[in-house]
């Protein structure tokens, strides 16, 4: 082409020598312009200073900055240290401040034992963890808003993270930023950090008296106090404290439900979603406080020397409850249960009951739900290639004894394997495996419990399948959060990044927004949604092309325990 070029310019002399001239000098021109733009829209786009993004709080003023016209304001206190004297107690109110609080940097998480967490380095490269400082000074709340004094008041959603009641915190995944989801859709978006484990739900209200009486919940307390802090501030933050909805993953989905049987938060919530976790039933209290009388023996100490706890640091008493409750456990059994750890507790007073069993707690009558899981919310070839091509007959197998979110099958393996076969034909061996393993009976129960209150619930099942790892992700755990948040760009480890994930996180975050402002997520670009009955199990499965099914594995799941 080069030489055909040049032999061209010598045949046509100097008459194409000045068309040439005209044509560069137009490229040059074109290029400028070109150029322009690309500055004009390549200008700043971070914001900090005196008088950029001052806000007010009950507790003092306090100063974000702005990204690319939204304002962040990050690590505001909504309670004070939990430490010391205030370990084990109610959250206490922060003390109010003269200076202005710098709100720009993530809250610290609460103390957890993090050793050897970024071991599986194929885990942390697709989850893309972000831990910073961990101590008892962790009630910090996070909050994106497109406006703020505007005489605006938009939706409010706050974030509720996952890692069961032990471990997480407001944002572990890049996918928990809620500025996108606050810029597309005009609504205010929070996520907080609380405690978690023994130093959240330690009961010794048996044991130490009225003094301890909130000790087996107070890391459900902490929530409260976020959403209360929602009430009293987000006004002054564009939002509406009037309308402000849930939403949590996995342990996050958890404490969604466990909030929707809690007196003290009725009224701070009106909308909840739930996603790839249930909380049908809390601990019960008789294995909450023999764990508790565990922990004092392990200790060394009679029930009139509980104070003495408060003033270990965190991390001698993270290690001593767990050599308490592994020895709980094992003495116990079975009868310990799968919440026979730290977790919250239905005492009746400050967890009025089990949140959806065997009814739904009276206080989420009026509270309209989204409830959504994965299909393969565990997927064993995920990063073992050599499970990939398995037969039926290995997958009966392994399912006897590899656990997904649940004991392990035992004898139950092979009718499981067989029912979810004939059922899903066109799945591979691997495939069915991840579908037996990742059992969404409880999100079905949840369901079948909430639709017999007035107010709707809405159900999904989440199937998009990530390019990543050779396709062998799948719609895994916490694959549907970058979705609903419009971050499918941002969590790139997760989705691949580009147009595909875009489209339909567009209408899955826009149709959360339009469940936000209405309590239907109808609107927003979803095909129809109908409310969940248990007759018929309307469900919107979520992928390229989404669409609703009656109940596809209805039959299948026949063949799981709860």
């Amino acid at each position: 082409m080069k030489t055909n070029r040049r032999k061209f310019i010598q045949t046509m002399g100097a008459g194409t020598a000045g068309l040439t001239l005209g044509t560069a000098t137009l490229s040059v021109a074109s290029c400028a312009s070109a150029s322009a733009k690309k500055d004009e829209e390549d200008g700043q786009v971070i914001f900090i200073g005196d008088k950029i993004a001052v806000a007010e709080t009950t507790n003092g003023k306090v100063r974000g900055f702005i990204h690319k016209d939204v304002y962040n304001f990050l690590g505001i206190p909504y309670g004070a240290d939990t430490g010391g004297k205030n370990r084990f107690m109610p959250p206490q109110k922060p003390e109010p401040w003269t200076d202005i609080f710098p709100a720009v940097y993530w809250p610290n998480a609460a103390p957890q034992l993090l050793e050897n967490f970024y071991a599986n380095r194929y885990l942390a490269f697709t989850d893309y963890w972000h831990y910073d400082d961990v101590s008892e000074n962790c009630l910090g709340i996070n909050v994106w808003t497109p406006g703020y004094n505007d005489n605006t008041l938009r939706p409010v959603i706050l974030w509720i993270h996952g890692g069961g009641f032990t471990s997480g915190n407001s944002i572990e995944h890049p996918e928990y930023h809620g500025e996108n989801l606050a810029r597309k859709e005009n609504v205010v978006f929070c996520s907080l950090n609380h405690r978690l484990g023994p130093l959240g739900f330690s009961d010794f209200a048996g044991l130490g008296g009225e003094k301890y009486a909130a000790s087996g919940n107070v890391g459900m307390l902490d929530i409260v106090a976020a959403l209360e802090w929602i009430r009293d501030n987000i006004s002054n933050f564009g939002g509406d404290p009037a309308n402000v909805t849930i939403i949590g993953q996995s342990g996050g989905g958890a404490k969604v439900c466990t909030l929707t049987a809690m007196p003290s938060a009725k009224g701070l919530f009106h909308k909840a979603v739930a996603l790839s976790g249930t909380g049908l039933k809390v601990g019960e209290k008789s294995n909450s406080e023999k764990l508790a009388a565990y922990i004092l023996k392990e200790a060394g100490l009679n029930a009139s020397q509980i104070d003495k706890l408060q003033e270990m640091p965190w991390r001698d008493y993270y290690l001593l409850t767990r050599a308490a409750s592994v020895k709980f456990r094992e003495e116990a059994g079975a009868a310990a249960g799968m919440m026979g750890g730290f977790s919250p507790v239905a005492d009746g007073v400050f967890v009025k009951q089990h949140p959806f069993s065997p009814e739904a707690s009276e206080l989420a009558a009026d509270i309209p739900m989204i409830v959504c899981s994965t299909f393969y919310e565990r997927s064993p070839s995920s990063f073992d290639s050599s499970l990939e091509d398995i037969t039926l007959d290995k997958a009966k197998e392994l399912v006897k004894t590899m656990r997904g979110f649940g004991p392990a099958l035992g004898e139950n393996a092979s009718a499981a394997i067989d029912a979810y076969a004939k059922s899903f034909p066109d799945r591979k061996p691997i495939e069915i495996l991840s579908m037996v393993l990742s059992n969404r009976k409880s999100a079905i129960e949840l369901c079948n419990v909430k639709s017999r209150q007035p107010a709707p619930v809405y159900l999904a099942w989440f199937g998009w399948n990530t390019p990543l790892f050779d396709g062998r992700l799948r719609a895994f755990h916490t694959m549907d959060i970058s979705f609903w948040f419009y971050n499918t760009d941002v969590q790139i480890s997760h989705t691949g990044g580009g147009a595909r994930p875009r489209k339909l996180a567009s209408a899955m975050s826009a149709s959360l927004a339009q469940f936000m402002r209405t309590g239907n997520p109808n609107g927003g670009g979803l095909p129809e949604w109908p409310r969940y009955s248990s007759e018929k199990g309307e469900t919107m499965i979520l992928d390229d092309a989404s669409a609703v099914q009656n109940d596809p594995d209805r039959e299948a799941r026949k063949s799981l325990p709860l």
